[in-house]
């Protein structure tokens, strides 16, 4: 009988190759799927509220230098993807009149939003300094 030793196989003492990774189609890779994001990726700022808007036939788009301020059917207030009192709108908007002052307000408000809440919102923007108010629609 007849005992081997990892030496008669050639194991011991043998260099192995390094493995390597070629980087260059994992690149290919992460630059397609970049391109791919930034083209499908939707980048207008919302309220933060999930709005049924009512509609017109005379709505247009005021594009992307506007400050949105939503309404929820149940009359919360909504900036920048949160709910805020009117007290911390008025402040929101001071602040940002102050960095804009050519800034546009949109109220997004909820079609089964009071029309009073709409009206304090208005109210609020005026106080704060802003020349600009709008409601806004989806176009029929």
């Amino acid at each position: 009988m007849e005992i081997m030793m990892f030496d008669d196989y050639g194991l011991i003492g043998r260099k192995s190759a390094s493995a390597e990774v070629n980087m260059g189609p994992l690149l290919d890779m992460v630059f397609i799927l970049l391109i791919f994001f930034v083209i499908t990726t939707n980048f207008n700022r919302e309220t933060g509220v999930d709005v049924t808007k009512p509609t017109s036939q005379s709505a247009v788009s005021l594009g992307q230098k506007t400050i949105l301020i939503g309404i929820s059917r149940e009359g919360t207030l909504h900036i920048h993807g949160r709910q805020v009192t009117p007290e911390g709108l008025t402040g929101v908007l001071t602040r940002e009149i102050q960095q804009r002052p050519d800034a546009q307000v949109v109220i997004v408000g909820d079609e089964g939003s009071t029309l009073g809440r709409s009206v304090e919102v208005m109210d609020i923007c005026t106080r704060a300094g802003v020349s600009k108010v709008s409601v806004s629609a989806e176009q029929k």
